[in-house]
């Protein structure tokens, strides 16, 4: 006797050849998991590296210059790249930091990179000031996570560590473009024009970083990891927003490699990913309460939000370029003009050199 075949095998059929349907549609209509936090190893690596920091400058022999003088060392300006793709504008860069091969300008800045570990490919150091030796043991970075806050933190870091004569700490992306020369831009941060009469009433710098506390979209920021969450330490009255790209003095520097309390708050997850951004949180927050007089309240970096998709600015392609372009983003209206701009597609690297000398390094 023939048995029949068991009822359940179309079933299980139908089952599996549905399989990759499934998958399909919940991998879309899903939200994606959220990104992890950082881990304790990580943790622990960067509380090395900020106490590190912290000694470093408090030593007797590695005080950093305090005032300009034909008697004391050249400050320098760290420039610190956060990056987790190649470095698309090294050419342009390179010619910002070294032209016609400046043996005194060379003297006057440092180059630190923070590149994310995990994208693949790797990104490689492309020589010239970005050397190896100019890339920092890096963590991986998630975009709208304090994993962002942590990298600009390990950069600041070591950086005071590197050279006691980094005065200015100035945050890019590979996005990023100058809008000057290099000397244009270390005069107006270290007021060369006005070197005389600052030495003689005691000069203190302050740090370009964006600070808004006006906003239609602030408590929405503020409560994006659950309400009540964020107290006691940061009270929604005291809460900042800005662009997450700044120029800090070393005296904020420091302060930022020495903060625990608020960074028990900001590295906590976001509920709601949308209205998270605490890279851009963090530091306004942070330093407009320490030290609301030491900031200038606004950043050195043009960014473009016409447009804007998912929290990303306006990205600026070949067709856009001109010198009327590059004129137009420098202007502001603060006291100094914007001196670096974002956010521009790889392929503007061409225009952009043909351009360098002529407009953009011609102050």
């Amino acid at each position: 006797m023939i048995s029949s075949p068991s009822p359940w095998i179309p079933t299980l059929t139908l089952l599996l050849l549905s399989l990759p349907i499934i998958f399909f549609f919940t991998s879309h209509i899903l939200p994606p998991p959220p990104p992890p936090i950082l881990s304790l190893p990580d943790e622990l690596d960067d509380l090395t590296l900020f106490r590190r920091a912290a000694a470093v400058d408090s030593h007797p022999t590695h005080k950093p210059i305090s005032r300009l003088g034909s008697t004391n060392r050249k400050p320098k300006i760290a420039f610190l790249f956060l990056t987790n793709t190649p470095l698309h504008f090294a050419p342009l860069w390179e010619r910002f930091f070294n032209p016609n091969n400046s043996v005194q300008i060379k003297n006057l800045y440092n180059v630190y990179v923070h590149s994310d570990p995990t994208v693949k490919p790797y990104v490689k150091p492309p020589g010239g000031v970005f050397s190896q030796d100019r890339f920092i043991p890096a963590k991986q970075t998630y975009r709208g996570t304090a994993t962002l806050i942590a990298a600009a933190r390990r950069l600041i870091a070591a950086a005071i560590i590197d050279d006691p004569d980094n005065l200015f700490f100035t945050l890019v992306s590979q996005h990023c473009i100058p809008l000057y020369s290099f000397q244009f831009v270390y005069n107006s941060l270290f007021e060369i024009n006005d070197h005389q009469v600052a030495e003689l009433k005691g000069l203190k710098y302050k740090s370009f970083i964006e600070i808004i506390d006006q906003d239609v979209n602030l408590w929405d920021r503020y409560t994006a990891r659950g309400n009540n969450v964020m107290t006691p330490e940061v009270k929604f009255e005291n809460f900042r927003v800005g662009s997450q790209f700044f120029t800090l003095t070393r005296r904020h520097g420091l302060m930022v490699v020495k903060e625990r309390r608020l960074w028990k708050k900001f590295r906590l997850p976001c509920l709601r990913p949308q209205s998270c951004y605490p890279e851009e949180h963090y530091f306004p927050t942070f330093l407009s309460n320490v030290d609301p007089d030491g900031c200038a309240g606004y950043t050195l970096t043009r960014v473009n939000w016409t447009d804007s998709v998912n929290g990303h600015p306006h990205t600026y392609y070949p067709s856009e370029l001109s010198p009327e372009l590059i004129f137009n983003l420098r202007r502001s209206s603060f006291a100094l003009p914007y001196m670096f701009a974002r956010k521009f597609s790889p392929d503007c690297l061409k225009p952009l050199m043909e351009m360098a000398d002529e407009v953009i390094f011609r102050d």
